[in-house]
């Protein structure tokens, strides 16, 4: 076993989800000793023709890691893993939530135009409905242009934003990946409609958290709509021309928007988890021309966090 390859213990949660067979039939290649080269790249960021020969050819673990990307297999995994961590009580469904601009390589750009290819992010692959969608115009696929592949200019130069929500023991519960100048407080219905961990045996999943932290970018009147609507509790600062508009607005304006600045500060949470998933190279620099499998990536590293901790 190389460094950062699948411990045997992490290997036995993992084994009874995989698929059985290909999809014709034939058979995988072990599945270990893809899913370990796959893991390495990650890990590493080097590229696919540079694996070691240990995981065998790489045209293989690529071609995995893309059909997994695709069809929702990674996304399954780290939903099972999730179920299993909730039924045994071991989420703290404090929810913080923020976003992090990753800068795109070079070779990420240049993705030739081709046919919609689904981006489930959330869900079992087998018989359950998925959430899908990349890029905030609802798109949910890949040669769609920079916009559709998450692909953007900001300050920080050619970027891709990966916004998340994180349990209170610093590990995603969603991923949503948009072009690195959009917004990040339009995005938070989406990015919360994204957390749905299942229940092992009978019940609906868990979509609901018990309390919700994030910073000023996402405070409008909408977000905090949203949340009372769905019954969630929330501590989110205001910002100060908020704050000065309310009281231009007198009794129209409504009271101060509540805020307890002790339960604000685990709101680091979200920030240790991010600097967990750029502990991965491959997450922390985008080369994938794909979004749908640059977000394979993110699961994958999101996947291996929830494994290890």
């Amino acid at each position: 076993m190389g460094r950062g390859d699948l411990t045997n213990a992490e290997w036995d949660r993992l084994e009874s989800f995989l698929p059985p067979g290909g999809a014709r039939g034939g058979r995988w290649s072990d599945h270990r000793r893809v899913i370990n080269g796959v893991l390495y790249r990650v890990r590493t960021g080097v590229q696919w023709r540079d694996l070691p020969e240990r995981f065998g050819p790489w045209e293989t673990v690529y071609k995995r890691h893309r059909r997994w990307s695709a069809d929702g297999t990674w996304t399954m995994l780290l939903s099972r893993i999730q179920a299993a961590e909730d039924a045994a009580g071991r989420i703290d469904w404090d929810v913080s939530v923020d976003s992090t601009a990753v800068r795109a390589h070079q070779h990420a750009a240049g993705a030739r135009k081709a046919p919609a290819v689904a981006v489930p992010q959330k869900g079992n692959v087998r018989g359950t409905n998925r959430r899908s969608g990349v890029a905030e115009t609802g798109d949910a696929t890949g040669g769609g242009g920079q916009i559709g592949e998450c692909l953007g200019r900001s300050r920080g130069g050619f970027t891709t934003k990966i916004l998340l929500a994180a349990d209170g023991r610093c590990r995603p519960l969603a991923l949503v990946l948009t072009p690195g100048h959009y917004g990040d407080g339009p995005q938070f219905e989406r990015l919360l409609g994204q957390v749905s961990v299942p229940r092992i045996g009978v019940g609906r999943p868990r979509t609901r958290p018990d309390h919700v932290l994030a910073d000023k970018a996402y405070t409008s009147r909408k977000n905090r709509r949203y949340l009372r609507r769905r019954g969630i509790r929330h501590t989110i600062p205001e910002r100060l021309d908020q704050q000065r508009h309310r009281k231009i607005r007198g009794s129209r304006g409504g009271g101060p928007a509540g805020f307890d600045s002790e339960r604000y500060k685990k709101r680091n949470t979200v920030e240790r988890a991010i600097n967990r998933l750029k502990g991965f190279r491959a997450v922390a620099t985008r080369y994938e021309k794909r979004a749908y499998i640059y977000l394979g990536t993110v699961t994958l590293a999101a996947l291996i966090i929830w494994l290890r901790s």
